[in-house]
């Protein structure tokens, strides 16, 4: 789905889709867990246009709806329910009006913004976050968040109660998406990064035209910090020809079957087609940055940055590799 406000999106402030984490895995240390700590509203009537990637893009919609989201400020969305998920995670679901959906397009994230933290030019602290919500899903916006004892915003975020508001701008555009351009694509996720993996997942395979194929390797540190593990083994079932997805874990247990340890060269040429498949092929990453550095190299600010690690060593070029 998608948005008209071209101008004003092109010119929104620009970031990571990724949450940024402050503890980063050592070069040698076979471990995941450093990985891991760490517009105004457009009437759906049939085909609105997208300018925000810099090139047109005609998407029909599937019911006349509207988004309240504003690339150019804050808005305050109320808290309807929170889900908890896991023993760090929760499900925040935020409520929207009847005929509103988010409508944003794939890939994108939005901005969410606390008053009670302050950076050190004394403005309010905000980070990217990707929704795991249908971006057509009429009358909420869901985020599944991980709490983090150093991150501010998501301690915010965890202490809030149903009524309270949060601020959300965006959206803010990443990877233009468009169906059937890639043949492969392989998805490297680790931790919490795993939502803008999720979006474009749930957005590609949902499209009954789909031919492209997926796979995605997933790192986290033990079984139990899997997020969305049933909804990618309910897409693993529904579209066999098209996804697949693999667990990786820095702790299994005695019961674990699947691989352990940093996803390396050896995961990669296994699970991810080759760099040989030329512009048919893709690569997306998104987790912490020690991940993404070992991987894929350090993206530069809100620039993808030089390609380098394991993917470079593989002979993918910066072309066919994307870091959210």
């Amino acid at each position: 789905m998608s948005f008209i406000r071209a101008a004003t999106l092109a010119r929104s402030v620009a970031t990571s889709s990724c949450r940024r984490y402050s503890t980063e895995v050592g070069a040698k240390k076979s471990s995941n867990l450093g990985f891991y700590l760490g517009g105004a509203g457009l009437v759906g009537l049939g085909t609105y246009v997208y300018m925000g990637f810099g090139k047109e893009e005609a998407v029909t919609a599937k019911k006349d709806l509207k988004s309240p989201l504003d690339p150019s400020k804050f808005i305050d969305l109320k808290l309807k329910r929170v889900e908890p998920y896991n023993h760090n995670t929760s499900k925040f679901v935020l409520e929207l009006e009847k005929g509103e959906a988010s409508l944003l397009p794939t890939a994108s994230c939005v901005y969410i913004e606390t008053p009670d933290f302050k950076d050190d030019k004394g403005e309010p602290m905000r980070r990217p976050y990707t929704p795991i919500s249908a971006s057509d899903l009429e009358g909420e916006l869901v985020f599944i968040i991980k709490k983090y004892e150093t991150g501010n915003v998501s301690k915010h975020i965890h202490s809030l109660k149903v009524g309270d508001t949060l601020k959300i701008k965006g959206p803010l555009p990443k990877w233009p998406w468009k169906m059937n351009e890639l043949e492969e694509v392989g998805l490297i996720g680790g931790g919490s990064g795993i939502a803008p993996l999720y979006q474009v997942l749930q957005h590609a395979l949902a499209d009954k035209t789909n031919k492209t194929k997926f796979k995605l390797l997933y790192a986290n540190v033990t079984e139990q910090d899997i997020l969305l593990r049933e909804e990618f083994d309910a897409m693993k079932k529904k579209y066999p020809d098209t996804f697949d997805v693999v667990y990786v874990l820095d702790k299994g247990d005695a019961n674990w079957k699947g691989p352990t340890g940093f996803i390396g060269t050896d995961l990669i040429k296994q699970h991810i087609a080759p760099p040989s498949l030329g512009e048919k092929v893709k690569v997306f990453i998104c987790g912490p940055p020690g991940q993404v550095a070992s991987i894929a190299g350090k993206k530069k600010g809100m620039k993808q940055g030089e390609l380098s690690g394991v993917l470079k060593e593989l002979g993918y070029t910066e072309d066919q590799v994307y870091k959210f």
